[in-house]
């Protein structure tokens, strides 16, 4: 786990919005407050779901546990009204941050009332889905009731000032761009990963059996449904090949039934930490097949990839972002075109059968990570932007 240097109670305080603290998938969130040097930390939000154990950050919000039909209620009519949910400005005065720090575009429009109140910079980041997907789809009501407004808000608060944006990866900062934020707020900061957690482990992964690993969200533009009708190929050639899909979602049902004729494919359903720590130690290689969805959502940066190569797994993926600033292609893994199931089946055959290449991706994508994705060293930069924009303004 990363430790904290010095008395953070001396160092100027962030608020960490998120609208529910904290989800099970939003471990980026918890490790990056986590990761903070200079800065304390201090979650806020409308519920403490206490889904994802917080490790001793601090969090303060209205509710605990499911909310109530008038709590929901009240929720709602603040929403519709534009106007911060009842009571939370009131917590967030007393944490007294110097800057409010909102993940995601979604709660960064939502967000804005508690730092104008409070009078301090506010910050997004923004990470996929928030900013990726079609402006008119949201609008038109295909993301839920809830969001039909967002590109307004998101257009509103971009017009301010004093709001600037955290963008994963350079695709999400073009992204942002062109839906119309404003590029001189927009900084691009990689989360990163702790790679003390992730490490490799003997057998090296050209001694592996040919394994190939999938994790991540069961859903359309994680695109496994390629990963699938390449293996089908992969075991026509390779019959020894396996292929776990480790993860859960609303196409598992669909990917299960694809995959029915086919020999040797498991699924795991969600995964533990552990177990994915577990399941990269027996991968040959990692492979993330993803694409753009038909709403325009579209991966920032998997962090998935860089605890694959972390772990010394050399991958294979199409994902944005990914395949330009998370791995070096042909060195630490390979990157191929969206949806090209050809190329995705020559990478994957390529290192199942070469135990040098596989070896050598895994040791290069190790280093990789280390010196380009340390989540010390992205934290360090994220805390620069911090000083910056809370520094007093003549």
């Amino acid at each position: 786990m990363l430790q904290k240097i010095g008395n953070l109670t001396d160092c100027p305080t962030v608020g960490i919005y998120r609208t529910e603290i904290l989800p099970l998938s939003e471990t980026f969130v918890r490790d990056q407050s986590l990761a903070l040097q200079r800065w304390n930390p201090v979650m806020i939000g409308e519920r403490l779901v206490d889904r994802l154990p917080l490790e001793g950050l601090t969090a303060r919000a209205r509710y605990v546990g499911p909310a109530t039909m008038p709590q929901r209620a009240r929720s709602l009519l603040a929403r519709t009204l534009d106007m911060p949910p009842p009571g939370l400005t009131r917590i967030a005065r007393r944490v007294r941050p110097s800057l409010i720090h909102a993940h995601f575009g979604f709660d960064g429009v939502e967000a804005w009332h508690l730092a104008h109140s409070l009078s301090v910079p506010l910050l997004v980041t923004l990470h996929g889905a928030d900013i990726t997907t079609h402006m008119d789809w949201f609008a038109a009501g295909r993301s839920g009731r809830r969001w039909k407004t967002y590109p307004r808000r998101l257009e509103r608060l971009a017009s301010r000032p004093e709001v600037s944006f955290v963008a994963v990866s350079d695709h999400i900062r073009d992204a942002a761009i062109a839906v119309g934020l404003p590029a001189e707020r927009i900084h691009i900061r990689h989360i990163g990963i702790d790679p003390a957690r992730f490490t490799p482990q003997d057998p090296s992964p050209g001694r592996r059996p040919p394994l190939i690993l999938f994790l991540g969200r069961l859903v359309e533009k994680k695109g496994c449904r390629f990963l699938i009708e390449a293996f089908r190929r992969i075991g026509n050639i390779l019959p020894a090949a396996r292929l776990i899909v480790a993860g859960d979602g609303p196409e598992r049902a669909s990917l299960e039934a694809q995959a029915a004729t086919i020999s040797n494919v498991a699924f795991t359903g969600a995964v533990s930490r552990d177990r994915v720590q577990d399941l990269m130690h027996q991968a040959r290689i990692f492979c993330l097949p993803s694409i753009t969805a038909t709403s325009g959502d579209a991966e920032g940066l998997p962090l998935v990839l860089l605890e694959a190569q972390a772990s010394g797994v050399p991958v294979v993926t199409s994902a944005r972002g990914g395949v330009t600033e998370g791995i070096i292609d042909g060195q630490t893994g390979y990157a191929f075109a969206e949806g090209d199931v050809d190329a995705l089946t020559d990478r994957l055959m390529a290192v199942l059968t070469d135990d040098a290449l596989a070896d050598r991706l895994g040791a290069a994508g190790s280093r990789f990570v280390r010196q380009r994705h340390d989540i010390r060293a992205c934290t360090d930069a994220l805390e620069d932007l911090y000083d910056r924009l809370a520094a007093p303004r003549p």
